[in-house]
């Protein structure tokens, strides 16, 4: 479905040299390399994570992915197209939904925004209803859609941003932080209907996202790219067996306990009474437990590091 190989983007931007004639007729320029020999495959209908730190070139390689920047070297192709063709045949295929962006229009209702799509995609009268119809019960939102864009909450607006850009059933979708600044509630709102919708229609998703919750719950596979390369590609389950070597033990614990005990017992991550954390390495943990045991507590829970962690020591050591 998608091949990269080698790809590179470098940008240039002009430097000052504090001399009138120098800046407007010798320019020199700094160069920035933001995608640096990139390289992987993705097969038709997965779902892939693709994660880094801000500048890291995760939304330049979606861009290029989507013919929105052309690549200064290496190969791309997305179904057989070279995306900056733009051919309408590809982009016909495709959505790019920004968190930031939005391509309803704001004093018009919903629906009108989904018409104009339907014209633009040049989708029949049949399939439009149908598609509608379907993504209006995912969302549960038949009650909004003649609304003003202006007057609906934040939550409610990203789900009519979700329906305009997908009525089309593109076989590809770029989600770029689609649930940045929705509470909790939306956010969990908009995983699963991210999760339903590639399961109906088998879309290949590429989701790039700073709420790792999203990437966790959604996708199998992740790429974490940091400054211009690709330095983990795998299962996100197999980031943690090679790169999590701790667990977290939870103790609620029924009596203040000192923490001169706390500490013979093993690595406090976090104590205010009556919860204690214990930082804990794998290979101990059947040994600490034991330890803990002895302290007088109600209630106990074994968790693995959180993924943000683990992927920021991933990060770190590059």
């Amino acid at each position: 479905m998608i091949k990269v190989k080698n790809l590179t983007k470098i940008y240039k931007t002009p430097e000052r040299q504090n001399n009138f004639f120098k800046d407007l007729f010798l320019r020199k320029y700094k160069k920035k390399i933001a995608l640096d020999k990139v390289s992987f495959e993705i097969k038709e209908g997965e779902l892939v994570g693709f994660i880094g730190p801000n500048g890291a070139g995760k939304t330049t390689t979606l861009k290029i992915l989507s013919g929105i920047l052309y690549p200064t070297s290496g190969e791309v192709q997305a179904f057989g197209y070279f995306p900056f063709d733009k051919k309408k045949e590809f982009l016909r295929q495709i959505a790019f939904i920004m968190g930031t962006r939005n391509q309803t229009i704001w004093e018009l209702p919903a629906i009108d925004s989904f018409l104009l799509t339907k014209e633009i995609y040049q989708i029949n009268d049949f399939d439009f209803k149908k598609n509608l119809s379907e993504m209006i019960d995912l969302f549960n939102v038949s009650h909004l859609i003649n609304q003003p864009i202006k007057t609906l909450s934040l939550g409610e607006r990203m789900k009519m941003e979700l329906i305009n850009n997908l009525i089309h059933k593109p076989r590809l979708v770029f989600f770029d932080e689609p649930t940045i600044g929705l509470d909790i509630f939306s956010q969990e709102v908009i995983r699963d209907f991210i999760k339903k919708f590639q399961q109906k229609y088998g879309s290949t998703i590429i989701l790039t996202s700073h709420y790792l919750e999203d990437v966790k719950k959604l996708t199998k596979r992740l790429i974490i790219i940091n400054q211009g390369k690709i330095i983990y590609d795998g299962a996100i389950d197999k980031i943690y067996k090679i790169y999590s070597k701790e667990k977290f033990v939870t103790v609620i614990l029924e009596k203040e306990v000192d923490m001169k005990t706390l500490k013979n017992i093993g690595e406090v991550y976090q104590y205010q009474y009556p919860k204690v954390i214990f930082k804990i390495p794998k290979e101990k943990i059947a040994e600490k437990i034991n330890l803990i045991n002895k302290l007088p507590y109600s209630d106990l829970t074994v968790e693995e590091e959180k993924i943000e962690e683990i992927i920021k020591k991933i990060i770190s050591n590059q």
